[in-house]
């Protein structure tokens, strides 16, 4: 591995340069200068209450850009600096792009001390802030932020104002962005947090000599080159309390005075559940030992580094990612050897060959980073000792960065002043300490260069297998279970996601939209019609009430004398507007007259005067008035025709006739009475849902195809008839169109479970074992989202006996599957029953028809998968995503999905089979006719949860098959006995009132 000259130097800031480069070989371009202005200082006097003469020193990437004149400090504690400097960036220079990315501008306020007689006027460091230049990077050409001043240690902050700070205001631009447009919108920028390690072997001790405890990973960049990130300075914590959420993240620099400075603004690790996490030790039985390794002893960095990747770079990390999925993440321990003042002793010199301690490394699964959309990783990575031929074997990579860079790691123990970034702060402060420790430095140079020959680099085979042999010996790491906590992050995806427009603009290509309805023209016909019939409503209505009241009174020859006539019309008014009939009247008028408004006139907007208002008034009224007429001379002297009874089934009706047709396997007679349902209204979505699911029991999927499209057409949104498209064309081969429509769905609806875990099931079909693993992660969050709403609710339908599914009929109901039982037997079971319905009754034992409990067929009348049945109390949405997607796939018997979902919540079970795997494996028993394997099930059930009336009703159900009448009778009347129904309790009064006709019948 090629290593950057510029590791030779031995500054923090300035020890790895290239670690946070990653450019590629484009053409040179011209240097851009960033300008940096410090407006003013607030609250100083929080920091110190005398403070009176202060001065702004302005650093940046270990060197110093200027320092302000020395200004007052006003009594408010603010000083006015306006101080201007600048830095060129640089492509090919010393601050590059990449030093933007990873270096903040530092700030350091000063203290100016009053001078006392004949002597130097004295500085003292207040204060220290930074300013973090990567909104340069975002195609940002000027910023202004308000940076939090933090407090020198050694200034009375520390005893006198804890929580007091002060800020900087601060201005940086640029006369043009730094980043050409290609470069903003191709290149990306990554940033690697290294949280902590926990779990650490036990030899980790904070006594004896101090140790360096380091973590690196290398960075590819274009071409192939590759670049180390080095996390330096792990802080070693006994156990205690953990680590707090959300905490902020570090910069790598070094000897920053003031410690709150070392913090990045804006940016926290904020953690989240174990189960969203990408790495390992993420499952629920890992749940434990990472809650107890949290407390214990541990190291912590909280470290970020960040890389710029230009274009050429982007696509090299792509096409490194795609070779080797795995790259190594090492883990080791070094010895700081103090600083030396005297000459170099022969000891000194042995220890230039540092010895690697606790070599370990961690393996990152990056291929994540490949799935759409997905921008971040973060984990728990378990630590294995470094093995070359393992690691080779795993991630391709034949040198270790540690073996290659210990040359060129200054571990030497560091006084409180090390030069670092504040290099040039320390000069300006001098003592006699510094000074010695200047010189030693210098001595030590010239030793380490003497020395460096003497290294033997070239055995790093025989080293390595000596080192090997130190640690293979334990597994420290292993035995301890160590793993590290890091976070991956781009603030671009390697591969973009489809944007909601595309996927939409995509799936109209596939299925263009019904055209609209053409314009009514009868309208205004059909509205007279309304009002003459609401005319002649009203007037049978009023002629009914002056019968009941004046019907006694009438002479025999039928006249009445006018003074009568006047006083009956006063009583007819006073009784219809005591009753209220009056005003019930006139609001059936009213949506007539507004239906005539609106085709009649085509009067649809306000009137723009009064005036126009009156006469369209009168004109209405005279128009009303006429009609009324006409509809009373039709009703007092037009003899009317008698009605032609016409047999007119409903909806509701026909979708009722379709599911019996359904279960007495009459199946030319359930497409009639669906083929009438569309007839009636071809527009409603679920009637073209319904006569879908009854294609997918034919297991004709050409035709459910084409009804399931139906239904996309005339509303591209509908999530239920896109991942029936998408179910579909998994199942005729059609895997592209099935990409876009459970992509769709998901976009459209990104709170849909069944959405997203049938998203899991098809990328896993494709053997996408990643965006699979992270369509079901996304899935249980909202799962998980959507208990704790329902509370305690939420919880108890976690128990297996607590969770009872819909039976959509009398084979029973598919539930949830335990691992305890072969996943095999489950799927011959559905495969072979699920395309055929319950068996009716043979001719002879019943003539009754079945019907769905609640008036639904297998199909749920809203197309929702988890809505409850009224009938069943019992019946409660499922507690886990599989057994979601299950109860939505079985409404329109799309089976082959439900294959896989069940193969799935075979093994997400912790205990033994449940009373809901029985009545689910019962029900598939029953489809095929396996009487004894289904008498199995049940009696296993009983014996689970024997007061549950879908086991007995279940129970009925294949003693009423098997034509055992009397013991079918005796489980349908304890099912009826129960306090609450059975989820097909329609079809066990059917059953059991057939039973009662047939002995009757038999009696007689």
């Amino acid at each position: 591995m090629e290593v950057p000259a510029e590791l030779a130097a031995g500054e923090e800031s300035s020890a790895l340069p290239a670690a946070a480069a990653l450019p590629s070989e484009s053409q040179p371009t011209p240097a851009k200068p960033v300008q940096i202005t410090v407006v003013t200082a607030q609250e100083l006097k929080t920091i110190k209450g005398d403070v009176s003469a202060t001065l702004v020193r302005v650093e940046y990437n270990g060197a110093i850009l200027g320092d302000s004149s020395k200004t007052d400090v006003l009594p408010d504690g603010t000083a006015n600096y306006n101080f201007m400097t600048s830095f060129e960036c640089n492509p090919d220079g010393p601050n590059s792009l990449a030093d933007v990315a990873q270096k903040p501008v530092l700030l350091t306020v000063i203290e100016v001390l009053q001078k006392e007689k004949k002597q130097k006027e004295k500085t003292v460091p207040l204060g220290q802030a930074v300013v973090d230049l990567l909104p340069l990077l975002q195609g940002q050409c000027s910023f202004k932020v308000s940076a939090p001043l933090y407090a020198v240690p050694p200034s009375p902050l520390e005893s006198l104002h804890p929580e007091a700070k002060g800020g900087l205001e601060v201005t940086v631009c640029t006369e043009e962005p730094l980043l050409s447009a290609a470069q903003l919108s191709n290149g990306s920028l990554l940033s690697v947090t290294l949280e902590a390690a926990y779990s650490v072997p036990e030899a980790f001790l904070p006594s004896g000599p101090p140790h360096n405890y380091m973590v690196c990973l290398q960075v590819p960049a274009a071409g192939e080159k590759e670049f180390p990130l080095l996390f330096k300075n792990g802080i070693l914590k006994l156990a205690g309390e953990k680590e707090p959420f959300p905490r902020p993240k570090k910069w790598s620099l070094a000897n920053i005075m003031a410690p709150g400075a070392l913090n990045i603004p804006d940016s926290f690790i904020v953690g989240g559940p174990y189960e969203d996490e990408d790495g390992e030790l993420n499952k629920r039985e890992d749940r434990e030992f990472r809650i107890q390794a949290e407390s214990m002893k541990r190291i912590v960095w909280d470290m970020e580094k960040r890389c710029y990747l230009d274009p050429a770079a982007v696509v090299t990390l792509q096409k490194r990612i795609t070779q080797c999925q795995y790259w190594p993440v090492e883990v080791c321990r070094m010895t700081v050897a103090p600083a030396s003042k005297g000459k170099t002793s022969e000891a000194d010199k042995g220890d230039e060959d540092k010895q690697i301690f606790f070599h370990g490394v961690a393996y990152i699964n990056m291929e994540p980073l490949l799935c759409p959309g997905v921008k971040q990783i973060r984990g728990a990575f378990r630590v294995f000792t470094y093995q070359d031929d393992k690691v080779f074997e795993k991630t391709k990579c034949q040198h270790s960065v540690f073996r290659d860079l210990r040359t060129q790691l200054h571990l030497t123990k560091e006084g409180p002043w090390t030069p670092g970034i504040s290099t040039s702060l320390s000069k300006a402060f001098p003592s006699k300490t510094q000074k010695e420790d200047k010189i030693t430095k210098d001595k030590d140079s010239n030793r380490r260069m003497s020395s460096v020959p003497k290294i033997r680099l070239s055995d790093a085979s025989l080293e390595a297998e000596n080192i090997t042999n130190l640690i293979l010996e334990e597994q420290p790491y292993v035995e301890a279970g160590t793993f590290l906590m890091m976070e991956i992050k781009l603030d671009k995806a390697l591969v973009p996601r489809r944007l909601r427009e595309d996927l939409t603009r995509r799936v109209e290509q596939m299925i263009p939209p019904r055209p609209p309805l053409p314009p009514r023209t009868d309208g205004a016909k059909k509205a007279v019609e309304d009002y003459h019939n609401r005319v002649t409503s009203i007037a049978v209505s009023i002629l009914s009430e002056c019968r009941e009241l004046f019907g006694k009174q009438l002479p025999d020859g039928g006249a009445t004398d006018p003074q009568t006539l006047e006083e009956q019309k006063r009583q007819l008014n006073f009784e219809l507007n005591k009753s209220g009939k009056y005003f019930a009247f006139k609001e059936q008028l009213k949506y007539a007259v507004v239906k005539i408004v609106r085709e009649k006139y085509q009067k649809t907007t306000a009137f723009e005067t009064q005036e126009e208002f009156q006469a369209f008034l009168s004109e209405l009224y005279v128009y009303l008035m006429d009609q009324m007429h006409v509809a009373l001379n039709q009703l007092l002297f037009e003899e009317a025709a008698p009605p032609v009874p016409v047999l007119h089934m409903t909806e509701e009706q026909l979708w009722l006739f379709a599911r019996e047709a359904e279960v007495n396997k009459d199946y030319e007679l359930a497409s009639v009475y669906h083929q009438k349902r569309l007839d009636q209204d071809q527009r409603n979505i679920q009637h073209w849902l319904d006569y879908g699911a009854f294609r997918l029991l034919l297991e004709e999927t050409t035709k459910a195809q084409d009804c399931f499209r139906q239904a996309l057409s005339l509303d591209p949104h509908h999530i239920q008839s896109l991942l029936l498209c998408g179910v579909v064309a998994v199942m005729l081969q059609h895997y592209a169109e099935a990409e876009i429509f459970f992509e769709s769905a998901c976009c459209l609806e990104p709170s849909s479970i069944v959405a997203w875990t049938l998203s899991g099931l098809f990328y896993e079909l494709q053997n996408n074992n990643i965006q699979a693993e992270m369509a079901f992660r996304e899935a249980k969050k909202l799962l998980k989202a959507q208990l704790a709403k329902e509370g305690e609710g939420g919880k108890k339908q976690i128990s297996a006996t607590s969770v009872r599914s819909p039976s959509p009929g009398p084979g029973g109901s598919a539930e949830r599957v335990p691992e305890a039982v072969e996943p095999a037997l489950a799927f011959a079971a559905l495969k072979e029953g699920a395309t055929a319905p319950a068996s009716a009754p043979k001719a002879g034992e019943s003539s009754a028809k079945q019907v769905h409990p609640d008036g639904q067929s297998s199909t749920s009348r809203d197309g929702q998968p988890a809505a409850p049945s009224p009938v069943s109390g019992l019946r409660q949405p499922p507690c886990t995503i599989f057994m979601k997607t299950v109860e939505f796939l079985m409404k329109f018997n799309a089976i082959q999905f439900v294959h896989m979902a069940l193969a799935h919540e075979l093994l997400s079970f912790q205990e033994g089979p449940s009373c809901a795997y029985y009545l689910a494996l019962a029900r598939t028993c029953l489809l095929k006719e396996d009487f004894s394997k289904c008498q199995e099930c049940l009696r296993e059930a009983v014996r689970i949860d024997p007061v549950n009336p879908n086991v007995w009703a279940q129970k009925g159900h294949l003693c009423y098959l098997k034509r055992d009448f009397g013991e079918a009778k005796e489980c349908y009347e304890r099912t009826i006995s129960f306090v609450e129904d059975a989820a097909d309790v329609h079809f066990v009064y059917l059953r059991l009132g057939s039973i009662y006709l047939e002995e009757k019948e038999r009696e007689s």
